[in-house]
């Protein structure tokens, strides 16, 4: 391909462990913190798609704390731990090789941006708690276009804003269906595949398989 005129990120689960919020309370949670991350991701996820399909928008910030409400019942955590959670999901932990795969590409001439389904607040908060605010060119929100991934008018964000065509664009996710709604869309999707988990079927195949954003430095 070409050289690339944007590399876009995906947020959570792609630059920052979703579950570090939940382990750094394992303590008090138990041997069960991690079962109850992924059940709350994986609720946070549902509700983001079956809010788009019904057209009733709450925005991330709402979805996690109804998430993480259902997720404590289920898995009987002490309902006072409520805002230590959601205080420590506002300063998730990037993954290892995050910050140095990100000083490097920005050495590069090429748009550095963020496309997420969190707030603006939220997403900005992570970055300057990460100090990675002088990395991004951009941090594209859905809340601009108030609904989820993996619909079109999220991707056309960056496209529009930068006025260049989606296969112009290196997206990365570890979301299969990110990485297929962003591929389906037109981008060179790029699965972040850390847990070496299977590719859904979505009729799409990842242009590229990497294990670490490490590895990205090697194909730009």
């Amino acid at each position: 391909m070409n050289k690339p005129k944007a590399i876009i990120f995906d947020a959570y689960g792609t630059l920052f462990d979703v579950n570090s919020a939940a382990e750094k309370s394992k303590n008090k949670i138990g041997d069960k913190w991690e079962a109850f991350a992924n059940y709350w991701r994986t609720t946070q996820l549902e509700y983001t798609w079956l809010r788009s399909l019904m057209h009733r928008h709450k925005d991330f910030w709402q979805i996690t704390e109804d998430s993480l409400d259902k997720s404590m019942k289920v898995f009987n955590i002490n309902k006072d731990m409520k805002t230590e959670l959601l205080n420590l999901y506002k300063k998730l932990s990037p993954f290892s090789e995050v910050k140095e795969t990100l000083e490097n590409l920005k050495k590069k001439e090429m748009k550095l941006s963020i496309l997420s389904n969190g707030t603006p607040e939220l997403l900005n908060e992570l970055v300057v708690s990460n100090k990675l605010d002088a990395i991004f060119d951009d941090i594209f929100s859905i809340e601009e276009v108030k609904i989820y991934k993996p619909d079109s008018k999220v991707y056309d964000l960056p496209v529009n804003k930068y006025k260049i065509k989606p296969n112009e664009i290196i997206f990365l996710s570890a979301n299969t269906w990110d990485v297929s709604g962003g591929g389906n869309y037109g981008y060179n999707s790029v699965w972040v595949n850390r847990n070496n988990t299977v590719f859904d079927n979505l009729d799409y195949k990842p242009f590229k398989e990497i294990k670490s954003l490490q590895q990205l430095l090697d194909i730009v």
